[in-house]
């Protein structure tokens, strides 16, 4: 039989989340990087997100990131623009939820961007009482079918 000579399986490979409890300095955007909000991820470490500017960006999760920061549809990231493709875009950052909620005190984001939910399959403000559109059956209903 072969000797192991690895150090551990795919949980090692994953890596702890200890890091998420404590508070980290916040990265404002320079030049070259721009703000945007994930629209919808696609697979194989790829994402479409509508930058701040209003321009929609395929973005490259970078390796650093993979497997390691978890991205939905709804997150706030920061992305680095190519200079040589301006459709294509690489995620740098993605900002925890109160973070994005100092930036958009801070005045970095407009108002009008919304942090808390995802863009594909949220609930709009006006529709907050959609939620309550549900059929509630009876007992003796359930029991004639």
């Amino acid at each position: 039989m072969p000797k192991n000579k690895g150090k551990g399986g795919k949980n090692r490979k994953r890596g702890k989340n200890e890091a998420d409890d404590e508070k980290r300095e916040l990265v404002f955007k320079e030049d070259g990087q721009e703000y945007a909000q994930v629209m919808r991820m696609l697979g194989n470490g790829r994402c479409e997100a509508m930058c701040i500017d209003g321009t929609k960006r395929l973005c490259h999760i970078r390796g650093k990131m993979h497997k390691k920061v978890w991205i939905a549809a709804g997150d706030i990231i920061l992305v680095g623009l190519r200079d040589y493709q301006d459709d294509k875009a690489d995620v740098i950052l993605k900002y925890m939820p109160d973070e994005a909620r100092l930036l958009k005190a801070y005045g970095e984001l407009p108002e009008n961007t919304r942090l808390n939910e995802g863009i594909a399959g949220g609930l709009d403000e006006e529709d907050e009482n959609a939620a309550d559109d549900y059929i509630e059956f009876e007992d003796e209903d359930i029991d004639k079918i």
